[in-house]
């Protein structure tokens, strides 16, 4: 019979709380009474719910709001309840609400008041029954009771009795998180802690518990780590991967059930564990890039795949933050097209297209999947259309040249990816032999498709790259074709006019055309390929005038760089390119000073302000290397900028995934151009 807490205690004075007055993420907080007696209900799909719902709106996205204040005391009262289930993730829910690197802000901080104030419940907590309680008590007590000591205490007593290894893992977590907590403030404390986690890296205890405190003093007390530090956590790694296997052969008692979810968890196993401890330990390391790629080939030569899968993904946040040159992590990548594992094989691939022109070391092994196994050239998706295969696109992005027959191959083929036109720009000439094939393909694109936006630009993009005039009859059909109202402002407009402004003096036969676009959303696009085709700049200041003035920030930035190229020929824009060169918007602020710098022949008092830009927003420095490359000699001003971030370790934009990576690639390339005097075109 499921047991219901009785009102009168975990809950008593829930109803004298004016609920209806107070709120959370999605308005008033009335049903917020619901959700904490869902918390406490027998049924273990109702707890769940309500914990997400507790998460979604009364804690979302960390913030804490009068609601969460007024949940803190029921949420203690039910964390020491043994009836209660689920408990931990109450414990979980409260540290959260706790976490000093969460909100700010008043409420926030009378939520970790309130929760300082009664930690004795968490102490009451330490040596619970259920170990998922004993898992997420550790976090509480270091972040909300107080005397320091007192929580050393408690610690060291729960490790010399604990027998559950993940237990003596969060133990082994809360004992870093406690050291780099008090070590400004508590040397002796944070000493003693550092101590505990130096006994608890070495023998009698456990490879994976060994592991764990390295990271921890990686993060804490790095002077304190072995010398040999690459080569002992790979033994420690290999370890506990052999004990892992070892309990996992002795747990196994059939393939089980074949259903979907079983057939899927076969197919792509996890070790979320070892991942942690290993992502734990790279992000002390930081910036010891050495060392962190070579604990990467440890892990990526380990027997086990899960330990390879792990190292491949942790590869990814090596490369997205610093600028290193990863040949053999990259190489040894490459080696895991050909497992069978579905994970593994899928983490490799997915890391390699990040990669960029980064992933040439794993050329060979990408250029062997698409020739030997063609199937993974098209990835077929069971709602939308088809895409280009990660493996092509990798080999793509890598730049090797090996990739345009395939893609060629592609083209003549029944099935033709849309974004396959995407990555021929990666290829530079190399893919030259491909115009014909897209040009033919980009003239029988129908202009009535509902999806021509899709189809038809990354053509135009893989054309204009090419620089190919060939294709201006097909570039003009576009444009004569589409109804005037789609024509004034959709992207495809925008992308043929692109094209025809590459095209240069060969798209002369479109002058028409362009002109015709003077006055609609595209103007910018069109009076750029304009002034590419004719060098009249009397047909588009005005129109480039107007725009700049206008109410749109992004087709101002836009009208800005145009005038720039303009060079002398832009003066009557200066006034108000000095305008923009003042705004709040960084990157307008950029695009404007570049361009007076270009029209003018002089930064005039702009240095600083390219300077300060360039320095604290780092998105715009693209814009300001493009204007440096574009000025030759005129640029010199700057060029120490240009060298110091060549001369960074670390990527401009490390948190933009593999995006970054690609951008960060063509920052770089745009400074030395620029200090080899070599003006972008």
């Amino acid at each position: 019979m499921a047991h219901r807490l009785g009102e009168d205690n975990v809950f008593r004075g829930i109803d004298e709380v004016d609920w209806t007055s107070l709120r959370h993420a999605y308005g008033s907080a009335e049903d917020v009474p619901g959700l904490l007696r869902g918390l406490a209900s027998a049924d273990p799909a109702a707890r769940q719910t309500a914990l997400d719902a507790m998460y979604g709106a009364v804690h979302h996205q960390g913030e804490v709001y009068d609601s969460t204040l007024a949940c803190v005391p029921f949420l203690l009262d039910l964390a020491v309840r043994e009836e209660v289930r689920d408990r931990a993730g109450v414990v979980e829910l409260l540290v959260s609400i706790g976490d000093e690197g969460g909100a700010r802000g008043d409420l926030a901080a009378r939520a970790r008041a309130a929760l300082r104030a009664r930690a004795g419940v968490f102490v009451r907590l330490v040596g619970d029954a259920d170990a998922g309680v004993r898992r997420v008590v550790p976090g509480a007590l270091v972040r909300f009771l107080d005397p320091p000591a007192r929580v050393l205490t408690l610690v060291r007593e729960r490790i010399t009795v604990e027998r559950d290894d993940r237990v003596l893992l969060a133990l082994t977590e809360c004992l870093g998180l406690f050291a780099r907590r008090y070590r400004l403030t508590s040397d002796a404390h944070a000493a003693e802690a550092v101590r505990l986690l130096t006994g608890l890296s070495e023998p009698p205890y456990g490879p994976g518990l060994r592991l764990a405190a390295l990271g921890q003093l990686a993060g804490c007390a790095p002077e304190l780590l072995p010398a040999d530090l690459v080569p002992a956590v790979v033994r420690l790694l290999r370890d506990r991967s052999a004990q892992r296997l070892s309990a996992a052969a002795d747990a196994y008692d059939g393939p089980g059930p074949d259903t979907l979810a079983g057939r899927l968890l076969r197919l792509r196993p996890s070790d979320e564990e070892g991942s942690r401890l290993l992502r734990t330990l790279h992000s002390a390391l930081g910036g010891r890039v050495a060392d962190r790629a070579a604990l990467l080939c440890g892990q990526l030569t380990s027997p086990d795949p899960l330990d390879r899968c792990n190292g491949v993904w942790l590869s990814a946040g090596l490369f997205r933050a610093w600028r290193t040159a990863p040949t053999e992590p990259v190489t040894l990548i490459g080696g895991q097209l050909g497992a069978e594992e579905g994970r593994l094989h899928d983490a490799a691939v997915a890391v390699l297209v990040e990669l960029s022109e980064l992933a040439a070391p794993a050329a060979d092994h990408l250029h062997a999947l698409v020739t030997y196994r063609p199937g993974l050239r098209i990835r077929h998706r069971e709602r939308g259309a088809p895409a280009l295969g990660g493996p092509l696109k990798a080999l793509a992005g890598a730049g090797d040249a090996r990739a345009t027959p395939v893609l060629a191959e592609v083209l003549a083929g029944p099935v033709v990816p849309d974004d396959l036109g995407l990555v021929v720009p990666h290829l530079g000439r190399a893919a030259l032999p491909l115009a014909p094939a897209l040009r033919r393909r980009l003239s029988r694109v129908p202009l009535d498709a509902p999806d021509l936006h899709r189809r038809a630009v990354p053509l135009l993009s893989a054309l204009a790259a090419l620089g190919d005039a060939e294709s201006l009859p097909a570039v003009l059909r576009l444009l004569r074709g589409l109804p005037d109202g789609l024509r004034r402002r959709d992207a495809v407009t925008e992308a043929a006019a692109r094209a025809l402004g590459v095209f240069g003096g060969g798209a002369r036969e479109a002058i028409p055309e362009l002109r015709g676009l003077l006055e609609t959303d595209c103007a910018v696009a069109a009076a750029d390929a304009l002034w590419s085709a004719t060098g009249d700049a009397d047909a588009v200041l005005p129109v480039l005038l107007r725009e700049l003035m206008g109410p749109t920030s992004g087709r101002r930035r836009r009208a800005a760089a145009v005038l720039g190229r303009l060079g002398p020929a832009a003066r009557p824009a200066l006034p108000g390119l000095r305008r923009m060169a003042g705004c709040e918007d960084a990157w307008a602020r950029a695009t404007a000073a570049c361009a007076v710098w270009r029209i003018t022949g002089g930064p005039e008092g702009f240095l600083p302000v390219l300077r300060s830009t360039w320095a604290e927003h780092p998105r715009t420095r693209r814009t300001i290397a493009e204007g440096v490359a574009a000025l030759g000699p005129a640029g010199t001003p700057l060029h120490d900028v240009l060298r110091a971030e060549l001369a960074s370790p670390r990527r401009h934009r490390p948190d933009s995934g593999g995006q970054g990576i690609r951008e960060d690639l063509g920052l770089l390339r745009m400074c030395r151009e620029a200090l080899a005097g070599q003006a972008h075109r």
